[in-house]
């Protein structure tokens, strides 16, 4: 047999490799709501208890890849009973925020960071990965589209919860090659919706995450379980619970921990406990990092002499080490950060039988002056009203 006479199968459509498409936002389809619903007085938000009228939603199957996402009327999702992630709890999701800035439009914060944490958790799930950039202008549109529910109010805002979940039909545990991203969205106001005062933790009843798990990663996994701490916290007069590993600080309920420590030259260390992967990346926590470092070289915080230097650090923190900075009387604020309450006072934690208590300070949030300094600038970059980085990222 001659060379000529074997069949060329190498480029036929047949035996073709099928290459899954990615995420792809020029295939956006938006259905609009044929009836819109009242938009409630900024008073009345609570957060993530009032849906918007609109969902992104956009699913992954093994042969096609990424279908076309679809912007269409907020609503029931269907899934199979044999999903995985519901046997399995294959199911990631994010948690971030629309602002209205002062040009009418709304804009994110940090986005970026957001959508390489999504990933990153989906990733460590197994799940389909998608190109950033395509995600985020889905996250723009989205924003765009549901403008009008984007609060005017400062300290108020979007809130936007990307999800991702395991959507392969079996019982067998294996990876889930099919799953559903969604973003729903939440009109919300300052969190808590209480009067802010200092939170108070109690430590040492359970573990969040353990070195070489998930503790980095934004996966539900990790916050079902905590649910039994945080009642029994709240059973004991506490609002959260201050996540220990041993006599480590970790975590503070969702929150980073972090405190603010007088030095005897006359600055202030500021300290949180170091990623060492049972701690999740907060984008608020590097925020507050990056800030703090530029104060005053490059920036001065609000309200802060330009002459106090700031020096902030990823150590790790024992409650010993805690107490005894406490009875020195060396600690001047200890407080947590999220993308919920941005920066939040802590002013008590239970450990060890008995309460240690931290400086309390008087004032609208009752925060020290680094937690307050570091609050006001962040909510002025997220609402367009400070540039710094291009953290603050237009929809429009």
């Amino acid at each position: 047999m001659t060379t000529s006479s074997i069949p060329d199968t190498q480029n036929t459509p047949a035996q073709a490799a099928t290459i899954p498409a990615d995420l792809d936002a020029s295939k956006l389809i938006i259905t609009p709501a044929k009836e819109l619903k009242p938009v409630p007085p900024a008073s009345e938000l609570r957060f993530g208890q009032c849906m918007t009228d609109h969902i992104l939603v956009v699913s992954y199957d093994p042969v096609n890849g990424w279908c076309a996402p679809e912007i269409k009327p907020y609503g029931p999702l269907a899934f199979d009973p044999a999903s995985s992630c519901f046997q399995y709890a294959t199911s990631a999701f994010e948690g971030m925020k629309a602002y209205m800035g002062p040009d009418g439009e709304p804009r994110l914060f940090r986005p970026e960071k957001n959508a390489a944490r999504f990933a990153r958790s989906a990733g460590r799930l197994g799940l389909p990965q998608f190109n950033h950039g395509e995600f985020l202008k889905l996250l723009k549109t989205l924003a765009m589209v549901e403008k009008r529910w984007v609060p005017m109010e400062r300290g108020y805002s979007l809130y936007l919860r990307p999800m991702i979940v395991g959507t392969r039909a079996s019982m067998g545990l294996s990876l889930s090659d099919s799953a559903l991203l969604w973003v729903m969205c939440a009109p919300t106001g300052p969190y808590p919706s209480a009067p802010v005062r200092p939170l108070s933790l109690l430590a040492g009843d359970g573990v969040r995450a353990w070195p070489g798990g998930t503790g980095e990663h934004k996966i539900s996994v990790n916050y079902g379980p905590a649910l039994g701490p945080h009642q029994i916290a709240l059973d004991r007069g506490y609002d959260q619970a201050l996540w220990l590993l041993g006599d480590k600080i970790t975590e503070a309920g969702v929150m980073n921990f972090f405190v603010a420590l007088k030095r005897d030259d006359g600055g202030v260390g500021l300290f949180t406990p170091p990623l060492d992967g049972t701690i999740l990346p907060g984008v608020t926590r590097d925020s507050v990092l990056a800030l703090a470092a530029a104060h005053p070289s490059r920036t001065t915080l609000p309200d802060l002499s330009p002459s106090l230097q700031l020096h902030p650090s990823e150590r790790v923190l024992t409650m010993p080490e805690l107490e005894t900075w406490v009875a020195e009387g060396r600690v001047q604020e200890v407080f947590a950060v999220g993308t919920a309450v941005i920066v939040v006072p802590i002013g008590r934690i239970g450990y060890g039988g008995k309460d240690i208590m931290l400086p309390v300070y008087e004032g609208e949030r009752g925060l020290g002056p680094v937690g307050k300094a570091l609050h006001q600038r962040i909510t002025d970059i997220q609402d367009g009203l400070f540039k710094w980085e291009g953290w603050s990222v237009s929809c429009a």
